[in-house]
């Protein structure tokens, strides 16, 4: 485990990631390539439309974004440890341009487009995950590390408002494949700046001799994820609040209808939660030490959802947007657990264990709204949402408690030959 001792808060806060010449290699790469997804989900989500007029085939075409993670996460975790991260990466942006090319063509049937659409979600978590992973060789295992994920973090908050209203008005000049073959550029673009901005690294691990299954490699790293009492507890605290906080935001339109207000108010519903998850990490990241944001960390994780209560009262428009927002900023806690997940992951599993948590984190957060969704067939939709606070919060609390039961013991410092006396506090290692 690291034994790094962490930052003061005015060290450079986010300058110090920026500094790093291949971090901002990967900052734009991941800001075009993300780019690049959200507008293909709109373009494809249109043209599927356009092509059958039937709203379930338009709405699976957006859910295929999320269902094929878990069997990608899963059964391709091995790819990020068994090859060289760079080459990993630059693979999968180039698959993804691949894919972007097939859908663009007007001979593509819908069947096809769909079975793309899946392939390139297939693809997200392994490339999120060696991409985490290669993180963590750039910027170090350290509070750096942490600022650079809390960046990525933003930036895909980010993406999910730009890109939609982006994806909008680019709609409204181009036709649907036209879209899809700029997100081509934008793949592309993503690749060219990982090949050429980023240092070639050996892969992690892997066996000897290439005579182990990639799909048996895959699963045994999830097996020891998620067979490590510390690093299961970790791993499900950083699922558990997202799964319960995607209530509100896949419940946005019904209940738009259930308080009285139009088209606007469900945006604004909607962006509410990523507006506050953004302002929450960059006051952590900027304002708070690395020592505060990690005594922080579990009373947020276990209380970020009880904003959500409020909407056990049906709250308006005008007072269920703070809540949103105060819900969001909550979010804040993944800044400490980054660090403590990031210290406890073997160097040789932590391309795999980065890979099944961003698959589990996208399943769940699609199992909740599902789950959100069939609620609100039987109860309304401020019962449901408050429900979720209710439930969440008694998971995350538990979940904190198994955190902290779990957390490695601060060494113990020698006492002095001569008199017995412990070294000062200062001369002791740091808590990771």
């Amino acid at each position: 485990m690291s034994q790094q001792a962490p930052a003061p808060a005015d060290a450079g806060g986010y300058r110090r990631v920026f500094a790093v010449r291949e971090f901002r290699a990967v900052f734009a790469a991941h800001a075009l390539s993300l780019l690049g997804v959200v507008v293909s989900e709109i373009a494809l989500t249109v043209l599927v439309y356009d092509l059958t007029g039937s709203p379930l085939l338009s709405a699976l075409a957006f859910a295929l974004g999320m269902l094929p993670y878990l069997v990608g996460g899963t059964l391709f975790a091995g790819v990020a440890d068994r090859h060289p991260p760079r080459r990993v990466l630059v693979g999968c942006d180039l698959l993804c341009a691949g894919c972007a090319v097939l859908m663009a063509l007007p001979a593509t049937p819908v069947a096809g487009l769909l079975a793309l659409r899946c392939a390139i979600a297939a693809v997200a978590p392994v490339f999120n995950g060696t991409r985490m992973a290669t993180l963590a060789d750039i910027l170090g295992d350290g509070d750096v590390f942490v600022l650079g994920r809390s960046l990525l973090r933003m930036v895909s908050q980010s993406a999910v408002l730009v890109g939609f209203g982006l994806g909008g008005v680019l709609l409204t000049v181009v036709p649907p494949r036209g879209a899809l073959a700029i997100t081509v550029g934008t793949f592309l673009a993503s690749a060219l700046l990982l090949r050429c901005g980023t240092r070639r690294r050996p892969a992690r691990s892997g066996p000897a001799r290439g005579d182990t299954a990639l799909v048996a490699y895959s699963l045994a790293g999830a097996r020891q994820l998620l067979g490590d009492r510390r690093l299961r507890a970790l791993v499900l605290l950083l699922w558990a609040p997202p799964m319960f906080a995607v209530a509100p935001e896949a419940l946005a339109a019904p209940y738009a209808e259930q308080i009285g207000v139009g088209s606007a108010g469900v945006g604004l519903l909607m962006c509410a939660m990523p507006v506050g998850t953004i302002a929450g990490e960059l006051y952590a990241g900027a304002a708070l030490s690395a020592r505060a944001r990690a005594r922080i960390t579990l009373p947020l994780a276990a209380t970020a959802l009880l904003p959500l209560l409020a909407y056990g009262a049906a709250p308006g428009l005008g007072a269920a947007v703070p809540v949103l927002v105060l819900a969001g900023a909550g979010a804040a806690y993944t800044l400490g657990l980054d660090r403590w997940f990031v210290d406890a992951v073997p160097p040789g599993l932590r391309g795999r264990a980065m890979t099944v948590h961003t698959a589990g984190l996208m399943t769940l957060q699609g199992v909740g709204m599902a789950l959100a969704g069939l609620a609100a067939e039987f109860f309304a939709v401020s019962t449901v949402v408050a429900a979720a606070a209710v439930l969440g919060t008694v998971c995350c609390v538990l979940l904190a408690r198994e955190v902290r039961v779990t957390a490695p013991r601060a060494p113990v410092a020698p006492a002095c030959p001569l008199t017995g006396a412990r070294a000062p506090e200062s001369e002791r290692a740091a808590e990771s």
